[in-house]
C-alpha cells in the first residue's frame, strides 16, 4: 500500500481515530484529538491507514506550528504513530506521509518521539531509511518528551499483589501518609489554587518555568473524564502535594507533580502515586507511566533522588529510542534553534526573579 492510501481525517471522523489510539498497544494520549485541543496555538491533522478490509492499522496524529513573522512552520508527531512497529510497510507509509504533509505545510522540519523502547531495530530502521536522524541529547530532561522513564506493569493484578512488587520502604511511605492523616483526593477544578500555588513553590525550588493556573485548568476541561487533580492535605486542610494524571486507552500517566518544601516528614507524595496507581487499576489499565526520570544514574547526578523514588515503586526503567528529526531546512532549524534558547534563558530569568 502506498501514501496516497493514507487518509487525512475529517474532523467529523475523529472519534473513530481516538478510538483506534484508545484500542492499539502502543496508543498514547499524546496522540488524540482531545490532546490537540490542549494545543490551540498548534494546527492538528490526523492521518490512517487502513487494511484491505478498511480496519484501521496505523494512525499519525501531528501539530504544526508557524514559526513567528516566517511562512514556515514546525511539523511535531509526539508520541507516535500509533501502530506495529514491526510492521514495516506501514511504519513507510505513514513516514512518508508526514514527509509529504511537511512539504505541502511548509515544514522547516518534523520532529518524531516514538513510544517505543530502545532498540527496537525494525522501527529505526524505517526512520534512517526515510531520512530522520536521532537528535543528540543528554541524558536528563534535555529533549521534547523524556526519554528515559518508569512503568509499571500492572495487568491483572490486585491491588495487594502490586504493592507487594513496591519496596519495603515504599510500602512504609504510602501507609504512613495515611496514618499522619494525610487526605489523598481527586480535587478537580476546585484544587487548582492549591495546585498552582505549590507548583510555583516547585518550580523556584528546582529551577524550571511553571505553566500559568489557566493551562492546567484547561487539560482537565480539554481531557474531561480522562485527566484527574490529584491533590493532597493535612489534616488541617493544609496543601502540601499535588499531581495531574491522564487515563487513555490502557495506561494511566503521571504528568506534572508539585510539593511544597514543608510537611515532607508526611510522606505525601507516596501516597499520591499510589491513589494515581489505584486509578489505573480501576480502569483496568495495562501501564501506570511514572514519566520521565534521568538516564544519568549515579548517586552524585542532582536528578538521582527522583529515579530513587520512582523505582521504589517496583516498575520497569525504560530508555525510548529517542528523538528524530527530518529537516527540510537547516539554516531556518539553526535560527529557530538560537531563538528558542534565547526565549528559555529570558523566562528562567523572569522565573528567577518572580
Amino acid at each position: 500500500m502506498s501514501e496516497n492510501m493514507i487518509e487525512v481525517i475529517r474532523e467529523e471522523d475523529m472519534p473513530e481515530f481516538d478510538a483506534f489510539v484508545a484500542s492499539h498497544p502502543k496508543g498514547h494520549f499524546m496522540q488524540t484529538s482531545l490532546w490537540a485541543k490542549q494545543k490551540p496555538e498548534w494546527q492538528h491533522i490526523a492521518m490512517l491507514k487502513r487494511d484491505a478490509n478498511d480496519n484501521p492499522v496505523g494512525g499519525m496524529s501531528v501539530l504544526i506550528r508557524k514559526v513567528p513573522k516566517l511562512p514556515y512552520t514546525l511539523m511535531y508527531c509526539c508520541r507516535g504513530p500509533v501502530c506495529d512497529p514491526e510492521d514495516e510497510e506501514t511504519v513507510m507509509d505513514l513516514l512518508s506521509a508526514c514527509k509529504s504533509l511537511a512539504r505541502t505545510m511548509r515544514s522547516y522540519a518534523v520532529k518524531i518521539d516514538p513510544d517505543l523502547p530502545k532498540p527496537s531495530p525494525t522501527f529505526a530502521g524505517c526512520l534512517a531509511a526515510q531520512g530522520f536522524k536521532l537528535v543528540d541529547g543528554g541524558k536528563n530532561f534535555e529533549g521534547a518528551q523524556p526519554r528515559f522513564v518508569f512503568r509499571l506493569n500492572i495487568e491483572g493484578k490486585t491491588e495487594e499483589e502490586i504493592m507487594a512488587g513496591f519496596d519495603s520502604k515504599t510500602r512504609y511511605n504510602v501507609r504512613l501518609a495515611s496514618r499522619k492523616g494525610v487526605v489523598c483526593k481527586n480535587a478537580g477544578a476546585e484544587g487548582l489554587d492549591d495546585f498552582q500555588a505549590l507548583m510555583e513553590e516547585t518550580g523556584r525550588r528546582d529551577g524550571f518555568v511553571v505553566r500559568g493556573r489557566a493551562y492546567f485548568a484547561s487539560m482537565l476541561e480539554n481531557l474531561g473524564e480522562h485527566a484527574r487533580l490529584y491533590m493532597c492535605y493535612l489534616p488541617d486542610g493544609t496543601p502540601i502535594s499535588g499531581a495531574l494524571a491522564i487515563w487513555y486507552g490502557d495506561k494511566v500517566w503521571y504528568l506534572y507533580g508539585a510539593s511544597s518544601s514543608q510537611h515532607r516528614e508526611y510522606m505525601p507524595n507516596y501516597l499520591m502515586q499510589w491513589e494515581m496507581i489505584r486509578w489505573a487499576v480501576e480502569k483496568q489499565c495495562r501501564v501506570y507511566d511514572f514519566r520521565g526520570v534521568s538516564g544519568d544514574l549515579s548517586p552524585e547526578n542532582p536528578l538521582y533522588g527522583l529515579y530513587r523514588f520512582k523505582k521504589g515503586f517496583g516498575g520497569d526503567f525504560v530508555e525510548f529510542i529517542g528523538e528524530y528529526d527530518y529537516v527540510l531546512s537547516r539554516t531556518l532549524r539553526k535560527m529557530v534553534d538560537v531563538g528558542k534558547k534565547m526565549m528559555m534563558k529570558r523566562a528562567m530569568r523572569k522565573s528567577k526573579k518572580n
